[in-house]
């Protein structure tokens, strides 16, 4: 199973975090790492975005470029637990799978299935990790590639 983990683009700054969009910059960016994607072999059959604007702003254009649906998750919020994806993940029958959310949850679910544990690694913005796992679960995940914007 091969899961994609990306950060979102570069957003602009907004009184309420879940509003925030993304800039000229940040869309430029989603667009690049979409493409990178498209060119590998690890193009995904399903998205899934954090519900705040700016991830799916993401979603739209990594989607648009990859021609893959996109299914809103509420559990993949920047301080949700990563444990809560993980349960989800368990149940996925669809791979692989893009996931477009924010730090600090994609550095902490990524230590998480990597490592075992939720110290999190940073992403970049638009920053996209390859994870292969034989089966899902904590430790069980090899790091494959990344793409940067």
């Amino acid at each position: 199973m091969q899961l994609l983990i990306m950060r979102h683009g570069e957003a602009a700054s907004h009184s309420v975090d879940q509003e925030r969009t993304l800039t000229d910059f940040g869309r430029q960016q989603a667009a690049e790492t979409a493409a990178r994607i498209a060119d590998s072999s690890w193009r995904p059959a399903k998205i899934w975005s954090s519900p705040y604007v700016r991830a799916r702003q993401t979603a739209a254009i990594v989607s648009e470029i990859l021609n893959c649906p996109v299914e809103e998750k509420a559990f993949i919020t920047p301080e949700d637990d990563p444990g809560l994806c993980l349960n989800a993940l368990l149940e996925h029958q669809q791979w692989p799978l893009l996931l477009v959310s924010h730090m600090p949850l994609v550095g902490t679910l990524s230590t998480l299935l990597i490592d075992g544990h939720r110290e999190g690694v940073a992403f970049a913005t638009a920053q996209a990790t390859v994870l292969d796992m034989p089966v899902v679960g904590p430790g069980c995940a090899d790091l494959k590639t990344r793409f940067v914007p």
